[in-house]
């Protein structure tokens, strides 16, 4: 197996026995070890009304990162423009792109990120932005950055200071948008992994150069947890499944500790979907995720992988994350 560009996504988890800054002061630190480690990127995703999430404002977040770290790019896993004018979201990523030049990308997505309660609240679309609309906010707010067809506005900063901006999906819908546009695309593959090899097709067979992308770039993101045995791993997904479950449901929580994780019992159909949610995703000691990351770097071809690594206890989720990193590219 060729060694591979690695990244990562994290949701700053917030855990059962913690607050919000502490979950921040969590994520801090698995991206200044990330930036020791190699990693190439560390991106953060906006969530809203999930109790363990703390990453709802990633232009905050990613102030913060910027500024306790060096050289990683960091960047949006990503901002839900549902929820945010585009003049705005060109004015917060042109200041981080200004502040920090060349380490910032803009990762777009088309889903508000939160239930149609929460989307309301947020006072823009509640069933996000249809077919048409989306590609043209998202061509509005890149030509904030260029300058282009913005009715005279100015995004300050933000024109002449544009980050590396992506598209976030998990559809052929994403993949098409990204590929029209000539953007580089980041598949969710956590999310929708029997959708993968066909959406990453579709955006590679479709792609039409642009003013800042040549040919297609890609990143497939998947979850990753890795620990000395596969039993022990399979302890440390325990949460990370319950907190599925429990979203699903329509109750999310914040994350569970492995031992609190074990001991829910959970239905037929929650064990189930824990299973399908594992399947075709890194799990388990270095040579079990060895093995399924050369399986799945074979069926995607990515660029880059992007390791989430949704583990409880900020130690085991930077052991998890090194030794992932080593089982993949050695």
């Amino acid at each position: 197996m060729n060694a591979v560009t690695l990244s990562v996504l994290d949701l700053a988890p917030v855990q059962a026995d913690v607050t919000a800054g502490d979950a921040l002061r969590a994520t801090t630190q698995l991206a200044q070890h990330a930036e020791e480690l190699g990693f190439h990127r560390f991106w953060v995703a906006e969530h809203h009304n999930m109790p363990g999430i703390a990453s709802a404002a990633p232009a905050v977040v990613l102030a913060h990162l910027a500024a306790s770290t060096t050289r990683i790019r960091l960047g949006s896993g990503g901002v839900m423009l549902p929820n945010h004018a585009p003049l705005v979201v060109a004015e917060q990523f042109g200041t981080l792109e200004s502040l920090h030049p060349g380490r910032i990308d803009l990762g777009i997505g088309r889903a508000p990120g939160t239930d149609p309660v929460t989307a309301r609240a947020l006072r823009r679309h509640a069933d996000g932005l249809g077919a048409e609309s989306f590609p043209r906010e998202l061509t509005t707010l890149i030509g904030f950055f260029r300058g282009t067809d913005t009715d005279g506005i100015v995004a300050s900063p933000g024109r002449g200071a544009e980050p590396e901006v992506w598209l976030l999906g998990s559809s052929g819908y994403s993949a098409q948008v990204a590929a029209a546009l000539g953007l580089p695309f980041a598949f969710a593959h956590h999310i929708a992994p029997d959708n993968t090899a066909a959406a990453l097709d579709l955006y590679r067979d479709n792609f039409r150069p642009s003013e800042t992308r040549s040919a297609p770039y890609t990143i497939v993101a998947a979850s990753a947890i890795c620990a000395d045995t596969d039993h022990e791993a399979d302890r440390l997904a325990a949460p990370r499944d319950l907190a599925f479950a429990n979203l699903r449901s329509g109750r999310p929580q914040a994350l569970a500790t492995p031992d609190q994780a074990a001991g829910f019992p959970g239905s037929d159909a929650e064990r189930h979907f824990a299973a399908q949610r594992k399947a075709g995703q890194l799990q388990g000691s270095p040579e079990t995720v060895r093995a399924q990351a050369a399986q799945l770097l074979d069926a995607t071809s990515p660029d880059e992988l992007m390791l989430n690594t949704l583990v409880y206890d900020i130690d085991a989720r930077i052991r998890s994350l090194d030794l992932t990193r080593k089982a993949i590219n050695g």
